[in-house]
C-alpha cells in the first residue's frame, strides 16, 4: 500500500526555503513544504495548496525533481514523495500553524536538523538533477527522531 505526499522547495540560488516543522510528523526538523494529495486532487495541485497553507505563498512553477520512496520497518505502508523545485513565487511568506518559513544559503542547509535522507539527494536537487531513490528508515514512520537509514538507492534519471 503506497501514500502519495508532495514536498515542494523553494529554491533561488544562492538560497532555499526551507519550513520549521512545529507540529506533527517531522516536527522540530527542517524540511520543505507539502503533504497530503487530497481526494480528486492532482499532485501538483497538492504541492501547490500544501505550500499555500504552510509558507503563505503561490509557487509559479513547478519542476518535478524526483520521487522518493520511503520505507519504515514493522510498517507496510510505503510513503511515496513527489518532490518538486520552484524558483518563483507570489505573496508573503508567513509563518503558519504548521511551518515557519527560513531562507538558508545552499552552503548553510542545516542537514543536522532534517531527515537523514536529505543529504543524499539535496546535491541533485541543486543541480536541477532529476532522480528516484528509495529509503529505509528504522522504526515506524511517525517516531521521526532515532530513525536511522538501513537501506539506500538514489538512481539519477532522465525522465520523472
Amino acid at each position: 500500500m503506497k501514500r502519495i505526499l508532495t514536498l515542494c522547495i523553494v529554491h533561488q540560488h544562492p538560497r532555499v526555503l526551507l519550513g520549521m516543522k512545529k507540529k506533527g510528523f517531522g516536527k522540530g526538523w527542517w524540511n520543505g513544504f507539502g503533504g497530503k494529495v487530497e481526494d480528486e486532487e492532482s499532485i501538483e495541485e497538492a504541492t501547490k495548496r500544501e505550500t499555500k497553507e504552510e509558507a503563505g505563498i503561490n509557487v509559479e512553477d513547478l519542476n518535478k525533481i524526483g520521487i522518493i520512496e520511503f520505507r519504515f520497518s514493522n510498517y507496510q505502508e510505503i510513503l511515496e514523495v513527489h518532490l518538486f523545485k520552484s524558483e518563483r513565487f507570489s505573496g508573503e511568506l508567513i509563518e503558519s500553524e504548521e511551518m515557519s518559513p527560513k531562507w538558508f544559503h545552499v552552503d548553510k542547509i542545516p542537514f543536522d536538523k532534517m531527515w537523514p535522507d536529505d543529504i543524499f539527494w539535496m546535491p541533485l536537487f541543486l543541480s536541477d538533477k532529476k532522480f528516484r531513490a528509495k529509503f529505509l528508515f528504522s522504526g515506524p514512520p511517525y517516531q521521526d527522531y532515532g530513525s536511522k537509514i538501513l537501506e539506500k538507492e538514489l538512481v539519477e534519471v532522465d525522465i520523472i
